[in-house]
């Protein structure tokens, strides 16, 4: 799937079936994924822009692609809570080839049902 003309987007298994979970508690979730990848992907990857938000996982010994874990994510569905709504999503971030890139969706969890990424499953597709 293309975002834009900028990125393609990859949902991992593990993502699609962590987000059909989620979905039945955050009827927004999609939408609000949308929202975050057009919008803080975006402007950190393609625009340059450093989003508060973003933060690469740097003891995991993948040189390639880069591994980003997301600390704020506008959940609509979790009223007044704005982007500390507790969601967290775990992507990758890669160039392919001159004005190629791609973001892998690998994991997107509730932090109250689970403390961290699952780095099993990021070791698994990139270790």
């Amino acid at each position: 799937m293309r975002i834009n003309e900028y990125f393609e987007i990859v949902r991992l298994p593990e993502f699609n079936k962590d987000m059909k979970r989620l979905l039945k508690r955050y009827r927004t979730l999609e939408e609000d994924l949308d929202n975050f990848l057009k919008n803080q992907v975006y402007l950190n990857h393609i625009l340059k822009k450093k989003v508060k938000g973003l933060f690469p996982i740097s003891d995991l010994g993948i040189n390639e692609p880069q591994i980003f874990k997301s600390k704020k994510f506008s959940c609509r569905s979790l009223f007044g809570t704005g982007s500390y709504s507790g969601i967290k999503v775990v992507y990758s971030y890669e160039t392919i080839e001159e004005n190629r890139d791609r973001v892998t969706l690998i994991e997107i969890y509730f932090k109250a049902d689970k403390e961290n990424e699952d780095r099993d499953i990021i070791y698994k597709y990139f270790g």
